[in-house]
């Protein structure tokens, strides 16, 4: 890739040191993240108000402090991007009050590392991650998105377009300048929109579903 790749610029919120030095750490090897780090939410609101960042990957217990508490502060404050949560335990009740919040996702720690990855590049592709211990909350989580944004963004329409023309997800990444990974990410969240399972279908639905929208 070139200079001129893509980066998603994420802000890791978490109370425990040890924890989100080494995930940053880990999470700066991919060649298309950017990360910073702090330990509280009061902190993430300075930092978001000098800086700009396109994801917040969130705690949920944060002592004193509770995720639900961020979103409201940071909308208020002028944040744009997407909130995924990553935390250890989160009950039913909080989760279904973050989804209505709006976060992008909940991601619980005890998955490994490259899961969390592909859960950043899969909301930022515009889709949402849910731990698989979550997934009887996916029809509120899509009935949400239906409420609240266009079918496709912007970028998941570049690459459905790409799609259609037959190019491969090295020649698309090539094309908008972001990682293969990045690519594969959009494409899930295509997946996911659209209800298939693979490209050629994704293909023939875009055609005969969803023109309107391309």
């Amino acid at each position: 890739m070139g200079q001129d790749t893509q980066l998603i610029r994420a802000l890791l919120v978490d109370d425990h040191a040890l924890f989100r030095e080494s995930v940053a750490r880990v999470l700066e090897m991919e060649p298309d993240l950017e990360v910073e780090h702090c330990g509280s939410i009061r902190e993430a609101l300075v930092i978001l108000a000098r800086q700009t960042f396109d994801l917040v990957l969130l705690d949920h217990d944060l002592g004193s402090e509770r995720a639900s508490q961020f979103l409201p502060a940071a909308r208020q404050a002028g944040f744009e991007g997407r909130v995924l949560v990553v935390t250890a335990w989160v009950s039913d009740t909080e989760a279904r009050r973050l989804i209505r919040q709006g976060v992008a996702g909940i991601f619980l720690k005890e998955a490994p590392l490259s899961d969390l990855s592909a859960g950043i590049h899969m909301v930022m592709a515009g889709g949402t991650w849910l731990d698989p211990s979550l997934t009887h909350m996916e029809q509120e989580t899509a009935d949400h998105d239906e409420a609240t944004a266009p079918l496709f963004n912007d970028r998941q329409r570049k690459v459905l377009h790409f799609v259609l023309e037959g190019l491969s997800n090295k020649e698309i990444a090539w094309r908008l300048q972001i990682s293969e990974s990045y690519v594969k990410a959009i494409l899930q969240s295509l997946f996911q929109k659209t209800g298939v399972r693979t490209r050629g279908q994704l293909v023939r639905v875009a055609f005969e579903q969803y023109e309107d929208q391309l």
